[in-house]
């Protein structure tokens, strides 16, 4: 919709009404949009891309803000549907998000289509993973568990990892799914997958995929 510099907008934060949280707010002609995603400013690419795929082929109202330092992707919002709100993680809380979901319909495919002693089997592989790779908040027994059946929504808070560590974890994933199921046809349903999140979530996810090596292993 447009690309806009730092002069040509007001920006300001607001406290969301249900969380503890400020909430970047961007103000143009009238008009208010929320941040949705930020991006270094080597990286003009994905997020002209992301912006392009709100844009063009979901239709949504979205400013690009070119910055010296950084790029910056906003959705148009009226401010009392923040009361509504689902899409505040940042970036990073976006990739740990999809990677859970992800392990989580791996394991309950497994579960359903391969019984209960594979889903075991595998619950015990992940664990072992998440163990060895010393994935914060995950490397218990308990934990791990709790990460393969936990509704996300009943989640406290999300595991403080990083980029690394959600790399890791879909390449693995890939790894083990392919043994268990004999083949990738798993790794093809994605936005399926993805349905629990907001859309602007699946958008970033799916964008930071497809610039990944891992576009070739999820698609």
């Amino acid at each position: 919709m447009f690309i806009l510099k730092r002069q040509d907008v007001e920006i300001s934060t607001i406290q969301h009404p249900t969380r503890d949280q400020q909430v970047p707010i961007l103000h143009y002609q009238g008009q208010t949009f929320r941040l949705i995603s930020v991006f270094k400013a080597s990286q003009e690419v994905e997020a002209k891309t992301l912006w392009r795929s709100l844009t063009d082929n979901r239709g949504k109202a979205c400013v690009l803000l070119e910055e010296p330092e950084r790029y910056s992707v906003w959705g148009k919002i009226r401010l009392e549907q923040l009361e509504n709100d689902t899409g505040s993680h940042s970036n990073i809380e976006v990739l740990t998000l999809a990677s859970i979901l992800l392990l989580q319909a791996v394991y309950l495919d497994i579960e359903d289509l391969l019984g209960n002693r594979q889903a075991a089997l595998f619950e015990k592989d992940i664990t072992g993973i998440l163990q060895q790779k010393q994935f914060p908040q995950a490397s218990s027994s308990e934990s791990a568990k709790s990460l393969l059946t936990v509704e996300l929504s009943q989640m406290p808070k999300l595991p403080p990892w990083q980029e690394t560590h959600v790399i890791i974890l879909l390449e693995e994933l890939h790894k083990l799914g392919k043994t268990y199921f004999g083949d990738t046809n798993f790794a093809h349903q994605l936005e399926d997958r993805l349905q629990d999140m907001a859309e602007e979530e699946q958008l970033i996810f799916i964008s930071w995929l497809n610039q990944s090596p891992l576009g070739k292993l999820w698609h």
